[in-house]
């Protein structure tokens, strides 16, 4: 790398950086739960370095820490990666006592090939086929969490956090604005912290659950707001601590609550004309609109396990309770799974809701894009629309990460579109996180079972 590598770094890092000495550089990527994995170097280190190296296992390791059944693989060695930084990531670290910047990294093997199993490039391998197509996909991710009492114990249910009144944040408050004030000193940091990052919040807003609040992105490119939520994840859970609480984006936190979402708005723009694929010179709905919308009815419920990868996921979607239970779709209906906002035709979009905000952003992101490809590519016509409350319909999809994981295997039609061996590692991990969980005897169990059975 230049030794002048630094007068290259995004405006926002450069401007971060402006009369202080870069102490150290963060070099992060995504594992397949979207934790960050990788290593802190020495900033004069960084600058002489083109790339570093981590073991694919990384890829093989559950939520828990744990691997999944890698080792039985023929041939599995834990090779070295090859991982370099995308310099266009770089971003102020601004919690940290020094002055430290994070850069996204990207995975290759000794060949210099993208390892197919890491989530940035499952996602880039989905928009290359759309720009194939003459297309570009543009998203903006919607982002739900709860701020929540230090949980020390995981014995204890979880609390809302106290605000600056002194009392726990009350639920049924959604889009208050003195529900937003009393979280204002944490909300003040993250907001501090998106700046010093360079990132762009649409607006915070209370959602329906006691200390639950969205954060809505501004939309864009997939690959860039899917670093975002990435990053977003990191610096929400760091303003946390610095005022006493936990953030937290567990889809389903607090029993009597709703669950937190990753709603994902989509468009696609025609390469050739700049202008929204969705909508016709007239501005109607055209085919790829409604094939669009057909690839997510017909494909999302074997996409289920990507975008509802834990056990936990599946509490969220509960007749009622602000989850999508079915794949209709309905024009400005938030009782469906499938809802297309009111919009201008050049702002045609669709989004979908059956996201968790759990899930790894690149994945979510990719199998969506996918599940819509899919069924453009088809010419996969969409259900008619949804009129009234589709709470009164039956489910479209299951209710449990097994069913879910058995649906994923056999859908090779979605493998194809990212990737044969992505699919083949994340079932491993998953079932290895599902065999886990299964080993943990409930509270309920021993509550209703122990003594009645």
């Amino acid at each position: 790398m230049a030794k002048d590598w630094t007068s290259k770094l995004p405006e926002a890092a450069q401007t971060y950086l402006e009369g202080h000495r870069l102490d150290e550089v963060e070099c992060i990527i995504a594992d397949l739960p979207g934790v960050a994995r990788g290593k802190a170097v020495p900033a004069s280190k960084f600058g002489k370095q083109a790339y570093f190296h981590l073991p694919d296992s990384i890829f093989y390791q559950t939520i828990t820490g744990d691997w999944g059944e890698a080792a039985g693989d023929e041939g599995f060695i834990e090779r070295d990666m090859v991982l370099k930084p995308d310099m266009d990531t770089a971003s102020a670290a601004p919690w940290t006592g020094d002055w430290t910047l994070q850069v996204i990294h990207d995975a290759y093997d000794r060949d210099g090939k993208p390892i197919d199993c890491a989530p940035r490039n499952v996602l880039k391998r989905v928009v290359k086929m759309y720009e194939k197509m003459g297309l570009e996909p543009v998203v903006a991710p919607e982002m739900e969490f709860f701020l929540i009492a230090r949980n020390l114990d995981p014995r204890q249910e979880i609390a809302p956090m106290v605000g600056r009144s002194g009392r726990p944040a009350a639920a049924r408050q959604a889009y208050s604005m003195t529900a937003v004030d009393e979280f204002g000193p944490v909300i003040d940091d993250i907001y501090d912290f998106a700046e010093a990052q360079g990132f762009e919040i649409d607006g915070i807003t209370q959602e329906g659950g006691a200390g639950q609040l969205e954060i809505n992105l501004r939309h864009g490119d997939p690959v860039k707001l899917a670093d975002e939520v990435f990053y977003f994840k990191r610096l929400i859970r760091e303003a946390a601590l610095r005022h006493d609480c936990f953030a937290t984006f567990m889809a389903k936190p607090i029993a009597a609550e709703p669950g937190s979402a990753m709603h994902i708005h989509h468009s696609i723009i025609d390469r050739e004309t700049g202008k929204n694929a969705f909508s016709g010179p007239q501005g109607g709905e055209t085919d790829m609109f409604y094939h669009f919308i057909g690839g997510l009815q017909t494909y999302l419920p074997s996409a289920l396990a990507v975008m509802a990868p834990y056990v936990n996921s599946y509490r969220r979607y509960v007749r009622d309770n602000a989850a999508p239970i079915n794949l209709e779709w309905g024009r400005d209906n938030r009782t469906t799974g499938i809802r297309v906002p009111l919009s201008p035709p050049e702002a045609r979009r669709v989004e979908n809701r059956i996201a968790g905000m759990d899930c790894n952003p690149y994945l979510g992101i990719a199998v969506s894009l996918a599940c819509g490809l899919l069924g453009m590519k088809n010419e996969t016509r969409a259900k008619t629309q949804y009129r009234g409350d589709a709470y009164e319909g039956e489910p479209d999809f299951v209710n449990e990460l097994g069913a879910a994981l058995d649906l994923f295997d056999e859908a090779t039609d979605l493998h194809k579109i990212l990737g044969p061996d992505f699919a083949r590692v994340y079932s491993i991990v998953k079932r290895a996180e599902y065999a886990e969980f299964l080993q943990v005897i409930s509270p309920w169990e021993r509550e209703h079972l122990l003594l009645n059975v």
